[in-house]
């Protein structure tokens, strides 16, 4: 479905560890002479430390955290979290899903959502091509950003009506019902981004 352009591989957690300590180092303008006076080690263990050369104890790691004012549960929390989170989905690559759509003859081409325990938003590529179709209501909880890229419809939020044309936008309130109205022009692409956060 998604991939992104490039691969690099993870760091093992010895040059994670070394890069984290020789950059905040670096940042406070400290010789690793004084760094390794203060957290009790010798200058050459801690240059072997910052080229991933050995492997260092935790005993070790927590003073030199000390001395650089880096918390511990923060280096380990951003290892975990080194890899991206950007997501690039193709042209035509999306995951076709079934949504209560689907029947009335609307494509729905799932183009990414959060990932996790709870998800945050979802973005959907929307064509429908029958202008004679009936439409069915939806109601979601959050909020619903709509975008449309080609033809024209009428969309409806509770008891209003919206005119749409190419390049217009709508942001509603996902619990009143809505959904198009009216096929102006087909086909019609429409982009739909659900964000669930409170």
């Amino acid at each position: 479905m998604a991939k992104s352009t490039e691969e690099h591989p993870r760091l093992k957690l010895e040059q994670y560890l070394g890069m984290q300590i020789k950059r905040q180092r670096q940042a406070l303008e400290l010789k690793i002479a004084d760094v390794a006076r203060i957290a009790g080690i010798s200058q050459g263990m801690l240059s072997k430390i910052e080229n991933a050369q050995v492997s260092t104890s935790l005993d070790t790691l927590s003073r030199l955290c000390d001395v650089l004012g880096l918390p511990m549960s923060k280096l380990f929390s951003q290892y975990d979290q080194q890899g991206s989170t950007a997501l690039l989905v193709k042209a035509n690559e999306g995951l076709e899903v079934v949504r209560r759509g689907t029947e009335k003859g609307h494509n729905y081409r799932l183009l990414n959502h959060t990932r996790g325990p709870k998800k945050s938003f979802e973005a959907y590529l929307i064509s429908m091509d029958d202008a004679s179709e009936e439409f069915p209501t939806f109601s979601h909880p959050g909020t619903e950003f709509l975008h449309l890229l080609e033809g024209e419809l009428v969309y409806r939020h509770g008891n209003q009506l919206f005119q749409m044309g190419p390049g217009d936008s709508l942001t509603l309130e996902g619990e009143v019902p809505h959904g198009p109205e009216k096929l102006v022009k087909v086909p019609i692409r429409l982009l739909s981004v659900m964000n669930y956060s409170s």
